[in-house]
């Protein structure tokens, strides 16, 4: 009778499995369906995408900004299983250089309150804005309120919009880390962290040790966030014919407290509803502005001749056809090496050292590509793991091809580890690089088991060392004085590495590193990077370097399959969303959570960025 019940409910369990994971697919497909039709359709569903005469590019950055656009622009929200957009650099930054030369593009409306991107990426769409406004095309910014980052890009507008009962951020910058030792303390975890004789800046395991930012992270965390609002301070205050002066008084007095304030202090210049906006917008392209006294006929009839809106995406996909410059047979490589460095395939936004030393010999075994360029955006990893694709480096220029390296947001300790023997180093101002430095870190939750939940730990060994490092007991000193051993010798590698990439006695390096970081105008300034400039900066030198003239760009590794990154989605990646949902948590302190489980499953000896911090 029980074994009856058992298999039926098995049966039923197993139908409802069933027709919940269909109902998935369906509302999956019909995602898909969906976004391919937004993709090929335009704004009223009139047929292919066409950006008409008299056109304006419409940006609204409210999108996570990665480094590589996926073609097919399907993304899955996971909380709501709808098309989530990601707004690519890559494209980004292409389709501005190609509207500015496009005469059917009158001008861009920015439209934005906040943006997510870190401040070297700001920084390139901040000077990409600029250069299209150079070409002589206007751009027209609007918000209902302006976040620092939103703001820093709308002062590169020809006229800048507030809504009147909005808000302009004006406070500088500041970066809040989270530390973990008094949770550790009272849970029963004692971290028990390797890193040198002389890492003193290498503060990714401070959390673990203080309950606060040590003297020597403050001070590197002060000039770096010095160095970041130097350089944002600075292009509002030459886009908006403000003092430097003036910008730090309004920070640091936090005058900029209502819309009439942004308005006195020349940072907007005008208070308007959204509506009288789009009037300006209408004046500017020629099309009838609207008069709210008129009756709906009236308005009907001029609305039919409205605003040529066409949106970034749409932009992207319309000049595809039409997007190679070059039909040369020579090709530039841009291996793209984005976010944090482990063993295995990674992702996408994981560098996985199988993959993407595969990427590096595959671009270097090509016989069409003549010059390679790492792009590399990454807080570093595993040392293990960055020494692979450091070797991999090493056989592009043995056979004799130019290789140069471009850093996004961050080229950080194993970042820096991997870009360190290029033949040049290309990095943004506000690029966070350097971090030469290594570090271990074991926990030992032998409190945690014995006292807190009565678990104990017995064993029987061969030899006095056959346990080494499980977790479930302290080090031993001769297990201490190992790790400290290999340490010792990564970093010696690593600064030995970087001498010979850079031109520098290890010594030079030595005072470099310790786990520091360092900005890219800092970095140029000690020679850790050859010059300021972005990606495509960094292409023109492969090319220069590799003799081309005639020459296309082909980037590797290929991106993840979409239909594969459903499945992972399915299967686990969407538990951070649901955690925070059920919770009623934020999701970045979710986001936190997994760095630092990440930080403790991996690799002993971790080549990693100093901290994890959110600059706001």
């Amino acid at each position: 009778m029980n074994f009856g019940k058992t298999v039926f409910a098995t049966l039923i369990g197993s139908t409802l499995a069933f027709l919940a994971v269909g109902v998935i697919f369906f509302l999956i497909i019909a995602a898909m369906i969906g976004a391919a039709v937004s993709g090929v359709m335009n704004g009223d569903g009139q047929g292919l995408v066409d950006v008409k005469n008299n056109s304006v590019l419409h940006l609204k950055l409210d999108a996570p900004i990665l480094e590589r656009g996926n073609e097919n622009d399907f993304e899955i929200d996971w909380n709501t299983l709808q098309p989530s957009n990601k707004i690519g650099l890559n494209h980004l930054l292409q389709d501005l250089e190609d509207a500015a030369t496009d005469d059917r593009i009158k001008g861009a409306f920015l439209d934005l309150s906040f943006v997510m991107a870190s401040p070297a990426t700001l920084k390139v769409i901040h000077d990409a804005l600029e250069d299209f406004k150079a070409s002589g095309k206007w751009i027209v910014a609007y918000g209902e309120s302006y976040s620092m980052s939103a703001y820093y890009l709308a002062s590169t507008a020809s006229e800048v919009y507030l809504y009147p009962e909005g808000q302009t951020e004006m406070h500088g910058l500041m970066s809040e880390l989270m530390f973990f030792k008094g949770m550790l303390d009272k849970i029963g975890v004692d971290v028990q962290v390797i890193r040198g004789p002389n890492n003193k800046f290498k503060s990714a395991v401070e959390p673990f040790m203080l309950e606060h930012i040590s003297e020597s992270n403050r001070l590197q965390l002060t000039e770096l966030l010095g160095g970041i609002w130097g350089t944002y301070k600075s292009d509002m205050a030459a886009s908006r014919g403000i003092s430097i002066a003036d910008i730090d008084a309004m920070a640091d007095s936090l005058s900029i407290r209502l819309s009439e304030d942004a308005l006195a202090a020349k940072l907007v210049d005008g208070l308007l509803y959204r509506d009288q906006v789009m009037d300006i917008l209408r004046e500017k392209v020629g099309a009838p502005v609207v008069d709210e006294s008129e009756g709906s006929e009236e308005n009907e009839e001029k609305t039919k001749d409205d605003i040529n809106f066409v949106d970034q995406s749409q932009y992207h996909k319309a000049g595809k056809a039409n997007s190679e410059s070059s039909f040369g047979k020579d090709r530039i490589a841009v291996v793209y090496a984005v976010g944090g460095i482990e063993s295995g395939r990674g992702d996408d936004q994981t560098i996985g050292s199988e993959r993407l030393a595969e990427a590096l010999a595959d671009a270097r075994k090509d016989d069409k590509v003549k010059a390679i360029v790492l792009r590399v955006n990454s807080p570093g990893g595993s040392a293990l793991a960055s020494d692979v694709i450091w070797r991999e480096t090493q056989l592009i220029k043995q056979a004799g091809k130019p290789f140069v390296v471009s850093m996004g947001d961050l080229a950080a300790s194993g970042g820096y580890y991997i870009a360190c023997g290029a033949d040049k180093i290309y990095a943004n101002a506000t690029t966070i690089t350097g971090s030469i430095g290594v570090f271990g870190i074991i926990p030992n939750m032998q409190s945690l088991f014995e006292d807190k939940m009565g678990i104990t730990f017995d064993r029987v060994q061969t030899n006095a060392e056959g346990g080494i490092i499980t977790g479930t007991h302290p080090l031993t000193d001769l297990e201490r004085e190992m790790l400290e051993e290999t340490v010792t010798e990564i970093y010696d590698d690593f600064t030995n590495l970087v001498a010979e990439g850079r031109g520098m006695t290890q010594a030079q390096v030595d005072s470099l590193g310790q786990g520091r970081i360092w900005t890219g105008l800092q970095a140029k300034a000690n020679g850790l990077v050859d010059e300021i400039g972005d990606l495509d900066d960094a292409i023109a030198e492969a090319a220069r370097l590799a003799n081309l003239e005639d020459y296309r760009t082909k980037d590797f590794p290929s991106l993840i399959d979409p239909m594969e990154e459903l499945m992972k989605g399915l299967t686990g990646g969407a538990e951070a969303t649901i955690m925070a949902r059920e919770l009623g948590v934020d999701i970045r302190y979710i986001d936190e959570i997994k760095k630092v489980q990440t930080l403790l499953k991996g690799d002993r000896m971790q080549m990693r960025m100093p901290f994890y911090m959110h600059i706001q």
